[in-house]
């Protein structure tokens, strides 16, 4: 079914701006957005839309948070910004909250996911040389296949999707890719000499809300301690309440706030990296957690970003941080996501466009019975748009669903009867 939405003068103008100034670098749903309250968004045209992809998790506090919005507001009017050249009257506070909140001695204040990912990997590297012993430029860091980490050259150097490597070459060395979900090809990479780490997504968004099995982690943290490498979690998308559990290392954990002993489903990792979620939405915040062991190797001028820990971004973390705490976003993820999934089944069960639902939390997607070269995923997403709901394929036959974690059963209610009503109505 092809969206019968004709796209309005102002709507098209506003395409056409990006088109004509902007690289083309994405491929939006056309759709212009003007305006965002929860888990809603309303387009130029005032026409409403429940919000199904979060900003790629980064709204998981709901878009416009009040609370969020007046701690960036206040700050701004106060002190923007200061460079690291001197101590500020937020940042330490900040660090205090944050390391308290998810458990670790320390925290290194980054911007977005990509430069907290960049931190960890020379983190991991220099601890290997200066701790384990490794010598210098020998370090080997393994990652999974199909993974997705942010878009640097380092990073996309161990990519295995062309649309992310393809071109950007020469590479650096140093990584390790092996098959995910696959406990023995990752015992077998690290008893190879001169492994310094293992860089993972516990559930990989990107290529689809890939999921490992139920004790994957567990059993990656018991090889990197066997093997002492760094167990490094990617918890950029997954992280902060998004799949039911503070952490997607997690597991299944109950608690309602953070991680304060390991329990039997809590692989702690040694290095933790957040982002999109910890500010809200409203601003960029990223961070490389770690004990003192580990962040203790990074001495002045070996490391750092003009904006990393500014006011704003500390402020703002504490707020997005404690909205998590007070309206109990971990355990509304936990229980709204059965009930979706449990929703969907009912709908793939009737229909033979839909194969599998997969996902925890609040982190979903559907496979559509199509190839991925197909466009079905994406006339479907057309189909989801004209009747009020925004999301988005990835991996050409899969759609993620992953709305704001401030949503509630009757909303959610409200739009498992879109998706069904869209999926009824599909024609090939």
């Amino acid at each position: 079914m092809q969206s019968t939405d004709q796209l309005s003068n102002k709507t098209q103008n506003f395409i056409d701006l990006e088109s004509r100034y902007g690289a083309h670098n994405y491929h939006p749903l056309p759709v212009v957005l003007q305006k965002g309250e929860g888990v809603y968004l309303w387009d130029v045209d005032n026409k409403k839309y429940f919000d199904f992809l979060s900003a790629y998790s980064a709204v998981n506090q709901g878009h416009a948070h009040p609370k969020i919005t007046k701690s960036l507001i206040d700050q701004a009017q106060r002190l923007a910004l200061t460079s690291r050249a001197f101590y500020n009257d937020c940042l330490g506070e900040y660090e205090q909250f944050v390391t308290d909140f998810f458990g670790f001695d320390k925290v290194l204040p980054m911007n977005t996911g990509a430069e907290a990912v960049e931190t960890a990997i020379k983190l991991c590297r220099k601890w290997a040389y200066e701790i384990k012993g490794i010598a210098e430029n020998q370090a080997q860091i393994i990652v999974c296949d199909g993974n997705f980490h942010g878009r640097t050259t380092t990073i996309v150097s161990f990519s295995t999707d062309p649309d992310s490597y393809q071109n950007f070459g020469p590479y650096p060395s140093g990584f390790v890719s092996i098959p995910y979900n696959d406990k023995k090809a990752l015992e077998d990479a690290l008893a190879k000499p001169n492994v310094a780490g293992f860089l993972v997504e516990p559930i990989q968004g990107e290529a689809g809300v890939n999921m490992p099995d139920d004790d994957f982690m567990q059993n990656a943290r018991a090889l990197c301690t066997k093997y002492e490498a760094l167990f490094i979690a990617d918890e950029v998308q997954t992280g902060i309440a998004r799949t039911g559990s503070l952490l997607a290392v997690c597991g299944h954990c109950s608690c309602e706030n953070r991680c304060e002993q390991q329990t039997e489903t809590y692989s702690r990792p040694d290095i933790l990296i957040l982002g999109k979620a910890l500010s809200g939405g409203v601003y960029p915040v990223s961070a490389v957690l770690a004990d003192n062991e580990i962040m203790n190797v990074i001495q002045p001028g070996q490391h750092g970003s003009t904006f990393g820990g500014n006011p704003i971004a500390a402020k703002v973390a504490i707020a997005a941080l404690q909205v998590v705490s007070e309206e109990k976003l971990i355990q509304n993820a936990r229980e709204l996501g059965d009930l979706f999934r449990a929703e969907m089944q009912r709908i793939i069960h009737n229909s033979d466009l839909l194969i599998k639902v997969r996902g925890k939390g609040l982190l979903n997607a559907i496979v559509v019975n199509d190839s991925p070269q197909s466009d079905t995923a994406w006339r479907l997403c057309l189909g989801l748009k004209e009747n009020g709901l925004l999301a988005k394929p990835t991996h050409g036959n899969i759609i993620r669903f992953a709305p704001p974690l401030v949503i509630t059963k009757d909303q959610l209610l409200e739009c498992i009867q879109i998706i069904k009503k869209t999926v009824q109505h599909f024609i090939k």
